[in-house]
């Protein structure tokens, strides 16, 4: 493998901040996002699709940015605020959820009945197409802290959604939360708000380890607030635990695995803790106070977490995500079979990322506008600061920051870095969506670097596609700068969007300036 290849940057933090992708198989980005500033017009009424357009589906992420405090590890986008007028931030995510659905191809379109978009915009014709088959897939509420939001917030952006678009009953609606805002009957008011599953941010279960980490809850409060989600959303209860932390030992690490054990429900989550530059922890380890893990011992902690829950009927399903009984998530799923998703609220991407457009993370998307035949998939990126992107939203209908059309290299790279993160790879079927006229097999079963990691035993390609074997999925991060290469020489450098003459994406435009 050629040592110098990096996986690009705007690849590390694209699968590092969406949800359930931890922080375990990514690199840190550091340094300044700068995206371009938005423009003073409305986004205009997309035009209907027509009724024999494919349904289309997509996923919905919505970003809660407050926390009560600050965690020391934390570099995200989150605000800790005195007073927060939460009505204004509500109508703000319901307005927004409504403009982005309605941008994109799972609109509800109902026979004979204009919209109210067409509604508020005269111009726009009256939408005589049948009822579609699109929907939207599942909804995630991540942040920050969305438990610190009210249930009524919750469920006026789901009516929102269920207006705008279909959203089956069934649907799978993850909220996160902290144990510390998450009481049975705050749980039990989002369960009637129409929340079916829930993320809980354990991290650890020493009360030393959560106050290094600057938590706001004990061991104990951890524990009751994973038992009472149980017993309101059974079979579909999630717990993040954190692992190789400052000055964590082997069989500190093996006893928190065990607790968790014997609390957890049916889907556990498992994250690298990642000294990211400007936190306080990360401060204390550079300053000497607190002892750096050697990458030996991160390396050995993941393996025997992995052959812990595996042995206990787990599934390994994903680099940071483990499931038993078949529950694993829906949506973080949507993410990493590149499937279509939208992204409301203020981005959530690391305040000291520096991301070329188009792959700041968080409240952002990938998607196809409508009208546009299938062919044309979006990144979007919204407005970062939340006061500043809820005056767009007042005054566009949304806050999104800045768009850019993804070219076919762009879109089979973040299929390939995403993909390999499951134990199911890419396969045949979803390579071939994206690139219908370079199979699987064309790009890299050639003899080249993809070859000689599939001799390695890292990578395996056969009738199901191209996967990782347990070996390789352990060290993704080495494997993807390689197959990123042989990937973009076998497509040409011709595919390469155009660059100005400061290296910025040429296509990259302001997020209202025209749609």
């Amino acid at each position: 493998m050629a040592a110098v290849r990096r996986w690009p940057r705007k690849l590390a933090v694209l699968a590092a901040a969406l949800p359930g992708a931890g922080s375990q198989g990514r690199a840190a980005a550091p340094g300044p996002a700068v995206l371009p500033a938005p423009g003073p017009t409305e986004e205009p009424a997309p035009e209907p699709v027509p009724g024999t357009a494919a349904p289309a589906t997509a996923a919905l992420y919505v970003h809660w940015p407050y926390c009560r405090k600050r965690c020391s590890y934390c570099n995200f986008n989150t605000y800790v605020v005195r007073a927060l007028d939460e009505a204004a931030v509500r109508a703000c995510l319901v307005r927004e959820a409504q403009t982005l659905l309605r941008l994109s191809q799972v609109h509800r379109c109902v026979y004979g009945v204009r919209s109210e978009w067409a509604l508020l915009r005269s111009s726009v014709p009256t939408c005589n197409s049948p009822p579609s088959a699109s929907s939207v897939t599942s909804v995630f509420f991540g942040g920050g802290t969305p438990s610190l939001a009210g249930p009524g917030t919750v469920a006026a952006v789901l009516e929102a959604v269920a207006g705008a678009a279909h959203l089956a009953a069934a649907a799978e609606v993850t909220l996160e939360a902290n144990p510390s805002s998450a009481s049975i009957s705050r749980l039990a008011g989002f369960r009637a708000a129409g929340v079916n599953r829930l993320s809980i941010g354990v991290q650890s279960l020493d009360d030393s380890e959560l106050r290094m980490l600057g938590r706001e809850h004990t061991a104990a409060e951890a524990r009751q607030a994973v038992e009472a989600a149980r017993g309101l959303f059974p079979g579909r209860t999630s717990m993040d635990l954190l692992f190789g932390l400052p000055g964590q030992s082997r069989d500190a690490w093996a006893q928190r695995l065990e607790a968790a054990l014997g609390l957890c429900d049916d889907h556990i989550s498992l994250y690298q803790l990642t000294l990211e530059r400007g936190t306080a922890l990360a401060a204390q380890v550079r300053g000497g106070a607190l002892p750096e893990p050697p990458q030996d011992l991160l390396a050995d902690m993941y393996e025997t977490a992995r052959n812990v829950l595996v042995a206990t009927g787990f599934r390994h399903y994903e680099v940071s995500n483990f499931a038993r009984k078949g529950a694993l998530s829906t949506h973080n799923l949507s993410y990493w079979r590149a499937d279509e998703y939208i992204g409301v609220g203020p981005a959530m991407c690391p305040v000291n990322a520096v991301v070329p457009l188009p792959a700041a993370a968080g409240a952002h998307g990938r998607f196809v506008l409508r009208g546009e035949g299938g062919c044309s998939r979006e990144a979007r990126v919204q407005t970062l600061e939340p006061v500043t992107w809820m005056r767009e939203v007042q005054s566009h209908g949304h806050g999104t920051r800045s768009r850019v059309v993804l070219n076919p290299l762009e879109q089979l790279e973040e299929l390939l870095t995403l993909g390999l993160r499951t134990d199911e790879g890419i396969t045949h079927e979803c390579w071939g969506h994206f690139s219908p006229q370079f199979s699987l097999q064309d790009v890299f079963g050639e003899p080249g670097e993809a070859r000689a990691l599939q001799q390695s035993g890292w990578l395996v390609l056969d009738s199901g596609g191209l996967r990782c074997t347990w070996a390789g999925l352990a060290v993704l991060d080495s494997l993807l700068p390689d197959l990123l290469w042989q990937l973009q020489r076998a497509l040409g450098a011709a595919r390469c969007p155009p660059r100005d003459k400061e290296g910025q994406d040429a296509r990259a435009v302001s997020g209202h300036d025209g749609q």
